[in-house]
């Protein structure tokens, strides 16, 4: 018998025997779906991860902040300086691989910024040069940002997101109208600052979906003449809430405010107490040429800041290496426990499809003694078997590829603000491979048993 015979011949038995067949392929269908579903679901959170890295510079860029002397050197604490504006002149000047850099002088603790009546403890308040935005991904939609002049004459203005302008301002979606606060003025602990430009909002893929779910929820209680209003105060639901869950790196570029960085030397931080007659920074913020040479820049920005510290180490590197390997373990671990479940299911079907299969040849003993008798071989035997299983196994591949779809939408109605799922063909290729290997090895043991059985004694079953 030819292998498109038996081919043929499988899609006989399977359409004689519908509802046993179905049942079989169960497994498979069930299987294959939840691995597509489960891939889908991976691709999605990791997509979520990644791009709020890439919103805070990626892995190009890293930043070096001052920390206290080790305890090896606690004898030269007096002469330890921590990174000073002079680290970012020599650096740019003495490190071929570095793309661009920005210092930055934060307030610490957080200051109180008001307007418009209202307080606010802000995340991250900071003196920067204006390259600064370009090292943090912002983008500007509306007004302008600082400029070296403005930094020169340590003009007393800001470029706020939105996070600021929603606490202080409005929230555009809350008072329904366009809320622009440019020309506004805001104090940041009582020093007076013109607002000249505000960031675009940022938000995660889960964030924009929870939003959109939100007002399509209010304009159906609307529709249904029932009132808008919440009762109760306005409150924060912890670190996890709010607009912060799935989307902490936006919530920070969102409640960011930025003021030249001479201002925020002269103007905020001279007068403050103990603060030493030297411009120090907070940190500096370096992005690399090329993602490749990462360690060749940090080797030669660390000789550089060695020399101008000599050899007190009171500075530390931060790279956003960590983040990227955090997110390579979370993905590979879900992707492991969600392929092992898919797997046991594929299994389960197999185990089906061998059930089934072992069931048909005792129905079929007489006939495969017949077929002995007239000349088949056992290897012809064998082959049908196999090919047998195999198409039941295939069938259910295809049609586990098609339930996955359905599978997935099920998954996103009953969690509309997660990241959305993203079905590649890669993951499709291989839960169908799956379910053919799964029907190949799960016929050879009934295809062995169906071609090792004796002519005579299959003749003589009745």
């Amino acid at each position: 018998m030819g292998l498109w015979n038996a081919i043929a011949v499988g899609f006989k038995e399977i359409w004689a025997h519908k509802f046993r067949s179905l049942l079989t392929m169960l497994g498979i269908i069930l299987g294959v779906s939840s691995l597509i579903a489960m891939s889908a679901l991976v691709e999605g959170m990791e997509k979520g991860s990644r791009e709020a890295l890439v919103a805070i510079g990626g892995l190009q860029k890293f930043r070096i902040e001052t920390q206290p002397v080790p305890v090896e050197q606690r004898h030269l604490r007096d002469f330890a300086t921590g990174v000073t504006l002079g680290d970012v002149y020599a650096i740019q000047n003495n490190s071929p691989e570095v793309l661009k850099i920005s210092p930055e002088m934060r307030l610490e603790p957080p200051p109180t910024v008001s307007a418009n009546g209202k307080n606010l403890r802000t995340w991250s308040t900071a003196g920067v040069w204006p390259v600064q935005l370009e090292m943090m991904e912002h983008v500007l939609e509306h007004g302008r940002c600082f400029n070296e002049v403005d930094d020169e004459l340590a003009r007393s203005v800001c470029v706020i997101g939105t996070g600021i302008r929603d606490e202080l301002w409005g929230d555009p979606e809350e008072t329904g109208k366009e809320v622009i606060p440019l020309g506004q003025t805001l104090t940041i602990n009582g020093s007076p600052f013109t607002v000249i430009g505000m960031f675009e909002h940022y938000e995660s893929d889960q964030d924009r979906k929870s939003r959109l779910l939100r007002k399509a929820q209010e304009a159906e209680r609307l529709a249904k003449g029932l009132t808008n209003a919440v009762t109760g105060p306005k409150r924060m639901r912890g670190w996890g809430g709010n607009n912060r869950r799935g989307g902490f790196a936006f919530w920070i570029k969102n409640n960011t405010v930025y003021v030249p960085l001479n201002t925020m030397w002269i103007k905020l931080l001279s007068g403050q107490t103990n603060t030493p007659s030297d411009k120090r920074l907070s940190e500096m913020e370096i992005k690399v040429r090329d993602v490749n040479k990462l360690e060749l820049a940090l080797s030669e920005i660390r000789n550089v800041m060695m020399v101008r510290h000599r050899g007190i180490e009171d500075f530390n590197v931060r790279t956003q290496e960590d983040w990227a390997e955090q997110i390579n373990v979370f993905i590979s671990n879900a992707r492991l426990s969600g392929g092992l479940i898919a797997g046991i299911s594929l299994l389960v079907g197999g185990i089906g499809i061998m059930n089934i299969m072992l069931a048909s040849i005792s129905e079929r003993i007489r006939e495969i003694g017949i077929r002995k008798a007239v000349g088949a071989g056992a290897l012809d035997i064998f082959v049908q078997i196999v090919v047998e299983s195999t198409v039941i196994a295939v069938i259910g591949g295809i049609a586990g590829v098609g339930t996955s779809y359905g599978l997935i939408q099920l998954i996103v109605a009953f969690t509309p603000t997660d990241n959305a799922p993203i079905v590649t063909l890669g993951s499709m290729l291989i839960a169908f491979g799956a379910s053919a290997v799964i029907g190949v090895l799960a016929g050879l043991f009934p295809a062995l048993k169906a071609a090792r059985m004796n002519v005579i004694q299959s003749l003589r079953y009745d």
